[in-house]
């Protein structure tokens, strides 16, 4: 096992032709990802203020779905985290600050 990782004990399931609660919670998973974007399109070009906060609440729910989801898919094993190392971090943080000051240059 890579010590890297950080996960959870991985709840087995069903292997074979039909689907599985982990294929169903990653087709739940990817969906709410999607609708999550797309609402954040609709939030930006509501052309009023009623509209947007209906639209608003809306998208909190559907966020609030996707992170319980991922949360559960984590809680499961399904999902793993990376440790990253302080060197990669500290690399990526000097990359995005040094293309940062290229734009206001």
């Amino acid at each position: 096992m890579n010590n890297n990782k950080i996960s959870n004990p991985k709840q087995e399931v069903p292997v074979g032709i039909s689907l599985n609660d982990q294929d169903y919670m990653t087709i739940l998973l990817s969906h709410l990802k999607e609708l999550s974007k797309n609402m954040t399109v609709v939030l930006t070009e509501a052309s009023n203020e009623k509209l947007y906060k209906e639209y608003k609440k809306m998208f909190d729910t559907i966020v609030d779905a996707q992170r319980k989801s991922y949360e559960l898919m984590f809680y499961l094993g399904w999902y793993s985290l990376e440790e990253s190392k302080e060197n990669k971090v500290t690399t990526l943080s000097n990359d995005l600050q040094t293309q940062y000051d290229n734009l206001n240059d």
